[in-house]
């Protein structure tokens, strides 16, 4: 059961889609009163933005204990299946992804919704498979979280060889594995033309190599555009080793004005002057980035990149600079990135604007219009 077509797989050398509306704060750690506020009319509202604009997709995270600070960053959350399902009735054209918690979510009833929302959007649901990692989640759901990260994957492998089973089914069968016995299980309806995109993020090597098995897609932040490019070629290489053709993302947060010093300056205001510190640096030790794992300077980096965007890779400038920097993202062998913003909705426009039509240009995506 493969799939026969997807949005996200089309012919854009620079796939682009935009990460975490559903979440307070968006990516940005911040306390400025215009930080975004994830309710559900403003995520319709970007959502047709982007169906309209031809972006590829929509990407929450799942989330269900926020960071604390002054915001309590990320502490509303809209669910994510729901989310998407919600989604998909309200567009048209575009991807827009579920984020399932392997170890939260039964892998019988996940099929069924996933199923179920790929019928509604008539196939243009995309699933993120999340392994786990952080503990007061796990807390929260009185689970203990595994301390290997092997363990963690080897869940998250048998979870979607049930999952895939399901979809796949030819009757009721039994499954006897590790961490799931079942008993005369099958699900319809089927996803609607095939399995979804799979995408999944993971920097481990157990997770990359559960990436390479499994997902069309796979994500991994970039520090240093030149080195990535190293990176993202051992991935592609693991995947080929597979028989697999593995894509590569990265993240970016955006702040493009129509000066460089007017996005600086944006930039400085609300990821430095007016960060949620506490949020921060809470959500730096819980994924283990302490001063003891990283030299003084390059821990005030990841701090300040983890303050304006939730670690991910700044796109700050002119459309011109902009453009010029998602350039070499597809030059280091990035297939796409997303996107996020201060405010999604309000800053989006003038990206879609000036900075697409240069991507266009210089030949890293195909003219879109809304009839296409």
């Amino acid at each position: 059961m493969g799939r026969k077509q997807s949005p996200i797989l089309n012919n854009n050398k620079l796939k682009l889609g935009f990460f975490s509306p559903n979440c307070s704060g968006g990516m940005a750690v911040t306390k400025v009163p215009e930080r975004w506020v994830n309710s559900w009319d403003n995520n319709i509202q970007l959502a047709k933005l982007a169906d309209e604009a031809g972006i590829e997709f929509l990407l929450p995270i799942a989330r269900w204990i926020g960071y604390g600070g002054e915001t309590d960053f990320h502490g509303s959350v809209l669910e994510t299946l729901t989310w998407a399902t919600g989604l998909l009735a309200n567009t048209k054209r575009i991807n827009v992804f579920a984020t399932v918690h392997t170890a939260f979510i039964h892998p019988v009833v996940a099929a069924k919704q996933l199923a179920t929302a790929d019928q509604l959007g008539h196939g243009r649901l995309g699933l993120n498979i999340v392994a786990g990692w952080n503990k007061p989640e796990y807390d929260a759901f009185g689970i203990d979280l595994p301390e290997k990260h092997s363990d963690r994957y080897a869940l998250a492998q048998e979870w979607f060889d049930v999952v895939k089973t399901i979809w796949n089914h030819n009757g009721p069968s039994d499954w006897n594995g590790k961490f799931y016995h079942l008993k005369g299980v099958y699900g319809f309806p089927r996803p609607y033309d095939g399995i979804p995109p799979i995408m999944n993020a993971a920097g481990s090597g157990e997770g990359r190599e559960f990436a390479a098995r499994n997902a069309d897609f796979l994500f991994a932040i970039s520090v240093d555009l030149e080195k990535s490019k190293a990176e993202v070629d051992a991935i592609k290489a693991t995947a080929t080793k597979l028989g697999r053709n593995t894509g590569v993302f990265t993240l970016c947060h955006v702040v493009c004005r129509p000066t460089k010093k007017e996005a600086e300056d944006y930039y400085r205001y609300y990821a430095h002057d007016h960060a949620d510190w506490g949020a921060v640096d809470n959500l730096m030790r819980l994924q283990g980035m302490h001063a003891q794992s990283f030299p003084a300077e390059a821990l005030q980096m990841l701090r300040d990149r983890f303050a304006a965007g939730h670690g991910t890779y700044p796109l700050v400038g002119d459309p011109d600079t902009i453009a010029k920097e998602m350039e070499k993202i597809t030059a280091s062998g990035f297939a796409g990135t997303t996107l996020s913003f201060v405010d999604y909705v309000k800053e989006f426009p003038y990206f879609r604007d000036e900075v697409i039509p240069r991507l266009e240009k210089k030949g890293l995506r195909e003219k879109f219009t809304a009839a296409g």
